[in-house]
């Protein structure tokens, strides 16, 4: 028998793509282009914006008969046994393969954002604790067991990572972004994106583009950025990410911007994401996104109108089932309302993608490893640990307080304490799903604070209070947690959010927030804890940050961590006993006061405090702000005033000595500074960075090598340039605490930077 050539796996993937392309039929394109959710739910319910009245009715043993592009959240849904999933998808594929004339399997996509959202998977930190790590090799390493974990059950896509960067820190998916800094997400989100690739997971980036900078910071607002914003804020991560990381595929964003949805828009999905970019892999629909075009955007007036409005932007699959691209569509085109070669060009790039996956090839099997299946082994929850314990930051211990004596007495005070879901953000399982089968448990061992300090701390006297629920309005329970606290030499109050979706929690999506102040009475317990006169040690489990203008200089320490996984519980407790000396650095500003200011660090000079207006932004700890039970002496910095072209380079040096007694890690930053510019630019931006773990006493010096494509920046008329002028390059500990400072003067033409320039300032750590 004869291998037809697009089964030919020595072929060029792009000869046996056309090869199959002439062989299918219209409608047998068309099924390449969307994905089935079986297990959809539709009471109202569901784990989607407006799922309940987006899931379409469909004969899957018929849908099938024409081929199928992708298979939603198998496991992702419900609780399902991993080994049972494994084997049902199989089946699944199995059946699919059957029933079409090429047997073309679909692919598997399930979210990814912090650890495999499955039952019984590893619950790892939510990305803002990753940000809080300003460490890429090991959010890269995390992103590859997450890839094998995804492969090991049969899945070939994962929804992550997000790549939004945070402009407005009241918007409830803040804990779903790296920060609030483009540079900081855009290498975090680019070693993730290579670890999952390295697994051989095709990575999706989302949300493509400028949904974290919605009106009034609510979910799915419009977007009124500016063209500069967008093109020297939000875009660069998703640049970093392709170029550098390898993604191979982008989700269209749900928001509009300027009047123009992005799952409609030729000039972002296919005028620079491909035609600039040289991107080859697929667009995909975030979920229900084209059918949104129709029912929320008003850009279309029906299910054909909007599958043609998408595909001819460029977006290439619906997901999360067939609403516009099913019949639809396959309608439109018979009628001449829709250009087949749309179908072609889309199905071509989804079939490229199998073909890369091996989903073309004769030797294809669905069978799932008869090794077992452990989603949450040893190894990866010592790799949750460590994430954990880097990404707690300790904000203030002005006098010492921490770490606690061994034999202290203990009040422990607040919702968040003894409460497991306290360390998950709302893409973890156990947030985004099992709150629908609360007869099902839990199915990862989860920590509490209140359990992890007793372990940590067995000779403590340690007691337990709530205080008050996370945001309910009762403050019954204050008499009992100041009656605690008052017996004991300190008391740590465990506050924070609740993850969830839609506003069933106080952090997630769909859960934005008027201000910044804490849920609930949580701000009155607080305060009322402080007046008891015993040393006040505030921990907070958040998914943003929180204003705390309210009680600086009355607090004994804070402790903030971000949504900190399975195992934060551990890694808290580990700060706070001193067993873990805190590294973590915001990668978000902390407000000072809640409301009216939503703010981050990328201001011009009309952003910052001045004269003009009595309310002063400025945050009570900025950006990069990190404490230490150590102490570190920055050295020698090679920082002269120099000279360089407008396309040369600039070596800044300085050597970080540990000169406490015990090891610990300084993350070294580099700022830029345009005194002056053609166009308004931030006072100063992240622009370098590079953690360094010292022993007691021992000197690292870090050197970064400095471009001058790294101070370019979008002019009037849209061109990303380099301008000769004095640039200041600052070493810092944070975006305000500036230890050195190089000037240097650039010469020679204003240049013009290509797909080409530099995205990144090297750094060399060297003894």
């Amino acid at each position: 028998m004869t291998t037809a050539p697009w089964r030919d796996p020595a072929l060029p993937a792009a000869a046996r793509v056309d090869d199959l392309l002439s062989r299918m039929t219209l409608q047998e394109k068309t099924a390449q282009l969307y994905g089935v959710w079986v297990g959809a739910a539709t009471d109202g319910e569901g784990v989607a914006p407006h799922q309940h009245d987006m899931t379409a009715d469909y004969d899957f043993a018929e849908l099938i008969t024409h081929g199928l592009g992708q298979l939603t959240r198998s496991f992702g849904t419900a609780p399902v046994d991993p080994a049972l999933g494994a084997r049902a998808l199989a089946r699944a594929q199995r059946r699919i393969t059957e029933a079409g004339r090429f047997g073309i399997p679909a692919v598997a996509h399930e979210e990814c954002l912090a650890g495999f959202t499955a039952w019984q998977a590893t619950a790892y930190p939510v990305p803002l604790a990753w940000g809080a790590t300003f460490d890429p090799p090991l959010v890269e390493e995390m992103a590859r067991r997450i890839g094998e974990d995804l492969r090991s059950v049969g899945v070939h896509q994962g929804l992550a990572p997000v790549l939004d960067v945070v402009r407005d820190p009241r918007w409830g998916r803040v804990e779903e972004t790296v920060g609030e800094d483009p540079y900081l997400t855009g290498t975090i989100a680019t070693a993730y994106v290579r670890g999952l690739e390295s697994a051989g997971v095709v990575a999706t980036l989302k949300h493509f583009a400028g949904y974290a900078s919605s009106a009034g910071a609510r979910n799915l607002a419009p977007v009124r950025a500016g063209v500069r914003e967008f093109a020297d804020i939000t875009l660069p991560p998703f640049e970093m990410a392709l170029r550098e990381g390898g993604a191979r595929s982008v989700m269209a964003a749900y928001n509009e911007t300027d009047g123009v949805p992005a799952s409609a828009d030729p000039a972002l999905l296919t005028e620079l994401l491909r035609e600039q970019w040289g991107f080859t892999g697929t667009v995909v629909a975030d979920y229900f996104g084209v059918d949104f075009l129709q029912t929320l955007h008003r850009v279309a007036g029906t299910p054909a109108e909007a599958a043609h409005a998408a595909l001819a932007a460029g977006l290439d699959v619906e997901l999360p089932t067939l609403k516009c691209y099913g019949e639809p569509l396959l309608e439109a085109v018979r009628a001449g309302e829709v250009p087949e070669e749309l179908v072609d060009r889309a199905a071509r790039r989804v079939l490229l993608q199998k073909c890369e996956l091996g989903l073309l090839d004769e030797n294809w099997t669905p069978e799932p490893p008869t090794t077992p299946i452990d989603l949450d082994s040893p190894a990866n929850r010592a790799l949750a640990r460590r994430l954990a314990e880097e990404s707690v930051v300790l904000l203030d211990n002005p006098d010492g307080v921490l770490p606690l004596p061994p034999d202290t007495r203990i009040a422990v005070v607040g919702p968040r304490a003894a409460d497991a879901l306290a360390m998950l953000g709302c893409y973890s399982f156990p947030s985004h799903v099992l709150t629908h089968h609360p007869e099902v448990p839990m199915g990862i061992e989860i920590p509490t604070v209140l359990e992890s300090l007793r372990v940590e701390l067995p000779d403590a006297k340690v007691t337990f209070a709530e205080g008050c629920g996370v945001s309910d309005p009762d403050t019954a329970g204050f008499e009992e947690a100041v009656a605690r606290t008052s017996e004991a030499d300190v008391c740590l109050a465990v506050l924070g959010d609740r993850a969830g979706l839609f506003g069933r929690g106080t952090s997630g999506e769909g859960c934005d927030v008027t201000d910044l102040r804490l849920p609930g009475v949580q701000a009155e317990l607080l305060d009322a804890l402080v007046a008891t006169g015993v040393p006040v040690v505030l921990v907070l489990l958040t998914g943003r940050p929180y204003a705390l203008g309210r009680w600086h200089g009355r607090l004994a320490a804070v402790v903030q961590a971000f949504f900190p996984g399975e195992e934060g519980g551990p890694a808290v407790a580990g700060v706070l006993s001193g067993r873990v000396n805190p590294s973590g650095r915001l990668p978000v500003s902390v407000p000072r006061v809640a409301g009216g200011q939503p703010w981050t660090y990328l201001q011009p000079p009309l952003g910052l405090a001045g004269e003009v207006s009595n309310l002063d932004p400025t945050p009570l700890y900025a950006f990069g702000h990190g404490g230490s039970y150590t102490s570190f002496a920055w050295e020698n910095p090679t920082a002269p005033a120099a000279e360089i072209g407008t396309d040369g380079s600039y070596d800044v040096s300085v050597t970080v000595r540990n000169t406490g007694d015990r090891a610990g890690a300084e993350v070294v930053q580099l700022y830029l500074h345009d005194p002056v510019a053609s166009v308004t630019r931030p006072d100063v931006r992240l622009i370098g960075y590079q953690r360094v773990e010292l022993e007691a006493g021992e000197a690292r010096r870090v050197t970064f090598r400095f471009h001058a494509d790294l101070s370019g920046f979008t002019d009037r008329s849209g061109r990303r340039i380099v301008e000769p002028g004095v640039l200041e390059l600052r070493l810092g500990t944070s975006s305000a605490d500036v230890r050195h400072t190089a000037r240097l003067n650039l010469t020679g033409p204003v240049r013009e930077l290509g797909p080409d320039r530099k995205l990144r300032c090297e750094a060399e750590v060297s003894r």
